[in-house]
């Protein structure tokens, strides 16, 4: 694959006080649990929110932005993403508690956040602890489980507009909805504030040995995969749905409906991202061939199909 045109010196020569890292046709795939797909036409990772500021007001407009976590939920298509990727990486990841509220870096692992809020004895965020993302993601689609979902927590998020600007939201101007906010999409979310309530540690550890138990049994999380890959319709489950439709363990090439939950497609080992969405397309098909329910993607895609 010949890869994209390099725009980076140009790119580097608009910003003379850049410090984070800018890299032409970095490969992106091998980020994303389901590892495929194509590159980054330019990939950045921001040193700080002042250094990704700065990079934003810079970058000329035209230039579109897309912005990647640790690829938990994410599909990059085999012929790659044109423009920019962002990627936030150490700078973004810290996370502190105090009395009832944590703060955290939306590079930080949902996980992670869940651990550090149970050691402050701060319940309410146990049910970040099963879900495989970021902080940035889990902002983006409203993340939830195991009744709990970010819009339950979440006080304020900080981010940085396509022009540079730093901006606050809070829960009320993030419009949360199912899976997914109404915020402006161009904000690339740098931090997080949450309040929960003061608990006994060992009754939020439990919390979690209940959650981690439920993963370990009913999800394929030692697969290549890229978690829920459909959203529940309202009043259905989407892994029931598929599953009735006879689609348990069909594959497209070695892209495959897992055969432990329904929701999940996996990566035997070999799968393109292409084949990935076709088997998800087809499975949207045949569900609302056998149901006339129309499955919506929850799993993130971006890029462009290889030519």
């Amino acid at each position: 694959m010949a890869g994209f045109p390099d725009i980076v010196p140009d790119l580097k020569a608009r910003m003379p006080e850049l410090r984070g890292r800018v890299t032409a046709n970095q490969s992106i795939g091998e980020f994303t649990w389901f590892r495929v797909g194509g590159p980054a036409q330019v990939y950045f990772a921001p040193e700080s929110e002042a250094d990704l500021a700065y990079f934003l007001r810079a970058l000329p407009g035209e230039i579109p932005v897309t912005v990647i976590g640790v690829g938990s939920n994410l599909i990059v298509r085999d012929g790659g993403v044109a423009g920019v990727v962002i990627r936030l990486g150490r700078g973004f990841n810290a996370i502190e508690c105090q009395d009832d509220t944590v703060r955290a870096g939306t590079a930080a692992l949902d996980k992670r956040v869940a651990e550090a809020a149970a050691a402050a004895g701060i319940g309410g965020l146990e049910f970040y602890f099963g879900i495989p993302g970021t902080i940035g993601g889990a902002l983006r689609m409203n993340a939830g489980a195991n009744g709990g979902e970010t819009k339950d927590v979440l006080v304020s998020a900080t981010g940085v507009t396509r022009a540079g600007d730093v901006v606050t939201l809070d829960n009320a101007g993030m419009k949360f909805r199912y899976r997914g906010n109404g915020a402006d999409p161009s904000i690339v979310f740098t931090s997080a504030l949450y309040r929960g309530r003061i608990t006994p540690e060992d009754a939020i550890r439990a919390r979690m040995a209940e959650v981690q138990q439920h993963r370990e049994t009913a999800q394929p999380i030692r697969e290549k995969t890229g978690g829920s890959t459909f959203k529940n319709p309202e009043g259905h489950s989407a892994w029931k749905l598929i599953d009735a439709a006879g689609l348990r363990g069909f594959a497209v090439g070695d892209a495959q409906v897992s055969e432990m939950h329904c929701n999940f497609l996996i990566n035997r080992g070999k799968a393109t991202a292409a084949d990935i969405e076709t088997l998800g397309e087809t499975v949207r098909a045949r569900v609302k061939a056998h149901s006339g329910i129309e499955l919506q993607w929850e799993i993130k895609r971006i890029g462009v199909p290889a030519s």
